[in-house]
């Protein structure tokens, strides 16, 4: 095991968009763009013993993102999701069931990495059946600095769930829609500064970020208050920008970055990835579809993404 290693718990699935198969996930996703940021990473997930699973484990190593502790299951399938993206660039979801990352177990080799992990990153979606649902709340006996991805899809957004993942989180990362949804069911409101603040106190979690979309990005963080207006790009569909802008803001926050810094160079990452096709921009090699054909080799874990040049919508989620 890497020494201050993250690992990513959740959902490993393929996004069937109008271009074709794409590796996808939200804790997959943030995985690989940690370790673009240099960040030793693992992913915990559950495939199946199918092609998809085996490509998707091939997919990942070839990214950097350390495999031992995705679980292989002999019934269930790898998770296929299917993408529309409108001409706005955003998209909905069609989440496939049943499919393997419902049924993640809390094993020995998990739970001893798990309690000598740097961060736990872990959302809602994944906890949408009671297998998996478990072993998240397993690795919240841990005392390592759990990061809650907010991921609502219906009709998999259950309040109860989201109430019990927030309270049990270190940091937490939402968009402006998931945040109005929230704070309704915690009797919040104001503006989005307000609901934030308050929702921060009330679960009393040290740093909350809300992403909001083309108007950029606000931090609350130990009660200091940020706000970054995000970059305009031309948008070709928003499929894991947020995923990206998590990555980023959690590098960011384990190497001590200061407050507008880390708004300034997640936004950035977050305004990259929606000028691609898929979570992960096409110039990584292994993000395209499963073929026959060996995949050349991701680029280097620290290679530099280039700033975006077309503008026309600010980035985030």
């Amino acid at each position: 095991m890497a020494a201050s290693e993250i690992l990513c718990v959740g959902e490993v699935l393929w996004d069937a968009l109008p271009a074709g198969l794409f590796l996808g996930g939200a804790p997959f996703n943030v995985a690989c763009h940690l370790r673009a940021a240099g960040q030793p990473v693992a992913m915990v997930s559950r495939v199946g013993s199918d092609h998809l699973g085996d490509e998707a484990r091939r997919r990942m190593a070839g990214y950097g993102v350390t495999t031992d502790l995705v679980q292989v299951d002999k019934s269930l399938p790898t998770g296929l999701v299917r993408v529309t993206v409108d001409d706005g660039g955003n998209a909905e979801y069609e989440i496939v069931e049943p499919a393997a990352w419902d049924a993640i177990v809390p094993d020995d080799a998990l739970l001893r990495r798990a309690a000598e992990a740097r961060a736990i990153v872990f959302g809602t979606l994944a906890q949408r059946n009671a297998v998996t649902r478990g072993t998240i709340e397993r690795l919240w006996e841990t005392d390592t600095l759990k990061v809650l991805d907010v991921n609502l899809r219906r009709p998999h957004d259950d309040a109860e769930i989201v109430r019990r993942s927030l309270r049990h989180a270190d940091v937490v990362k939402m968009n402006d829609a998931e945040l109005l949804r929230i704070a309704e069911w915690f009797g919040v409101r104001g503006s989005v500064r307000e609901m934030t603040t308050a929702l921060a106190e009330t679960i009393k979690c040290e740093t909350v970020c809300v992403t909001r979309g083309r108007d950029g990005a606000v931090l609350w963080r130990d009660g200091r208050w940020t706000e970054h207006a995000g970059f305009e790009v031309e948008v070709r569909d928003t499929v894991g920008a947020g995923d990206a802008f998590l990555a980023v803001l959690l590098a960011g926050l384990l190497t001590g970055a200061e407050d507008h810094a880390l708004l300034q160079h997640a936004n950035l990452i977050g305004a990259y990835v929606a000028t691609h096709p898929g979570a992960v921009p096409a110039d990584q090699p292994s993000a395209s579809a499963p073929t026959s054909a060996p995949t050349p080799t991701a680029p280097p874990p620290n290679a530099e993404l280039p700033v975006p040049r077309r503008r026309r919508r600010r980035g985030g989620k």
